[in-house]
């Protein structure tokens, strides 16, 4: 047992990345009825088991007080806008008790800085909702550089991974009549220019993988029928998704089509003026990004290039055109150690922002690439603790960045910050429970095979480890997602108010440790990860 030997009430591992070997096949499974999740046997069961819980849990005043307590942190409009600069205006995508399918609204930069924007509203989604009939889901919006006058706008009937693609202007907020339009698919469209897209959806029998997503991808003009779209590749049997995009960074307007045949698995291609394919010809596993004169590759696998072996979960850099050429010089940005991996890279105008993640914390440093080599020094202002996140701000006009910073007992703040400069911090989240009782901390606990796995401990400043304290473990292991602090309303009400301690468990099939971490407990080793959870718990 480790640190953590006191009562685990709850525990909450995910099963992520291979389905586990005591899984019951369809046949001889009783419940196998229940993968309809819409239908009306299922649905009356799951009624059923919400009504027992409710009976026995739901009926005291003290769950009807703490219920109301978190549907207010729920329902609460005091949280930050996070916002997407789009042209000129900071755009934001709001929900709350009055806009339950959500406001997507803009405002100024000098206006966002207020404690309290105006904001103007661009698209009411329970208006539009309300006047169509239907029950749209936001699934974002892509618009068209330099003008930012026309957008692409996903919409999902009912939050299904299927949506329509609807044109959209900026300028009268309104769709556009007569505009590109994709019907309901898995799939998308892709701005070329104001009157050409990218579109890969379904297009009949033989144009989607097996997954149900686009295996075609086409090229399509304004004014024409979706049906007369132009070719531009199509996948082979068993792949799972097929796309294509333009780079529309200014001076280096580029068009590339990716073949994704199965996670960490894909193909990328540069298409050329006259519609040839050139294959951007690095290792299928490792994640590839283009950034003006650039080409990263954050490697899952070792990859031999140069004369040299980069390891996994490195970040590689080169030039795009001298790659394309033939050549296999690399600078290498990161390298991971036994308690590094990289946690992400947002790049600005001039600059490359690394997150790397030390022991599961993060710390920042800025990369610029010169002639003849790239500066290193550490990011101005970083916060010391916390979970970090970074984003650029505009890559292709600014050296400015998004910094979010949060921990179990912190609420969220939002800073926006010029490389070199202290943050100016915008907004913070309120603060939803009293968190003054309680301490943060950080042990390692041994797994079965001698793993150092790590875990975060949120508990009462006076606990006595006698055993009996009720404690809430949580886990993930899959996909290569990593558990990191943050700032829960509802968990801080609901249990650590109450006098509980949270756990949260970073084992093996998460991403905290880069790639060897995720890959350590895929198929065969899946086991490693529950070993790591119950050797916390």
């Amino acid at each position: 047992m480790s640190q953590l030997s006191h009562a685990c009430l709850i525990a909450g591992l995910a099963i992520a990345g291979g389905a586990s070997a005591q899984q019951a096949s369809a046949t001889d499974d009783p419940y196998a009825w229940l993968e309809d999740v819409s239908g009306d046997r299922s649905l009356d069961w799951v009624k059923a088991r919400n009504a027992k819980a409710e009976a026995e849990l739901a009926t005291t005043p003290q769950f009807r007080q703490l219920e109301a307590e978190i549907r207010a942190i729920l329902d609460s409009d005091q949280k930050i806008p996070g916002v997407e600069k789009i042209g000129g205006y900071y755009y934001n995508f709001w929900k709350d008790k009055q806009h339950e399918r959500g406001l997507w609204r803009r405002t100024t930069l000098e206006e966002y800085r207020k404690p309290q924007p105006k904001w103007e509203t661009v698209l009411d989604l329970d208006a539009l909702n309300k006047a169509e009939g239907a029950k749209w889901v936001w699934h974002g919006a892509d618009c068209l550089r330099p003008a930012y006058e026309r957008c692409l706008i996903a919409l999902s009937p009912g939050g299904s991974d299927a949506d329509v693609t609807r044109e959209f202007d900026l300028t009268t907020k309104q769709f556009v009549d007569g505009g590109f339009f994709r019907p309901e698919a898995k799939g998308g469209l892709g701005w070329i220019d104001r009157d050409t897209v990218y579109v890969y959806t379904d297009f009949g029998p033989g144009s989607l993988t097996s997954s149900g997503y686009p295996n075609i991808v086409k090229v399509w003009k304004r004014g024409t029928p979706m049906a007369s779209a132009t070719a531009v590749y199509e996948g082979k049997p068993g792949d799972m998704y097929i796309a294509a995009s333009r780079d529309h960074t200014p001076g280096y307007q580029r068009d590339f089509v990716s073949r994704t045949i199965a996670f960490w698995n894909d193909e990328l291609y540069l298409r050329k003026a006259d519609g040839s394919l050139a294959k951007v010809d690095a290792p299928n596993s490792a994640q590839k990004g283009i950034h003006k004169d650039w080409l990263l590759l954050e490697l899952r696998d070792p990859y031999e290039a140069g004369g040299k072996t980069h390891a996994p979960g490195s970040l590689i850099a080169t030039n795009f055109d001298d790659f394309m050429a033939g050549k296999r010089e690399f600078t290498v940005l990161f390298e991971p150690t036994d308690k590094s991996s990289l946690a992400g890279y947002a790049w600005t105008k001039d600059h490359l922002v690394l997150n790397v993640m030390e022991d599961v914390k993060n710390r920042l440093f800025v990369l610029t690439p010169g002639k003849s080599a790239w500066a290193k020094r550490d990011f101005v202002g970083a916060p010391a603790i916390g979970t970090i996140g970074v984003s650029a701000v505009d890559a292709d006009d600014s050296n400015a960045v998004w910094l979010t910073a949060t921990d179990f007992l912190t609420p969220t703040t939002l800073s926006i910050a010029e490389i070199g400069k202290q943050p100016e911090v915008l907004k913070s989240n309120p603060v939803f429970f009293d968190g003054s009782r309680h301490v943060m901390e950080q042990h390692f606990a041994t797994s079965k095979d001698g793993t150092r796995v790590p875990y975060f401990l949120v508990r009462p400043k006076d606990l006595k480890f006698d055993g009996k304290a009720p404690t809430l473990l949580y886990g993930y292991g899959g996909f290569t997602v990593s558990m990191t602090p943050s700032y829960s309303g509802s968990i801080g009400k609901a249990w650590l108010e109450q006098g509980g301690v949270y756990a949260l468990a970073n084992i093996r099939g998460g991403g905290e440790y880069g790639p060897r971490w995720h890959q350590a407990a895929l198929k065969a080793n899946r086991h490693k990860a529950y070993e790591d959870f119950a050797a916390i718990a």
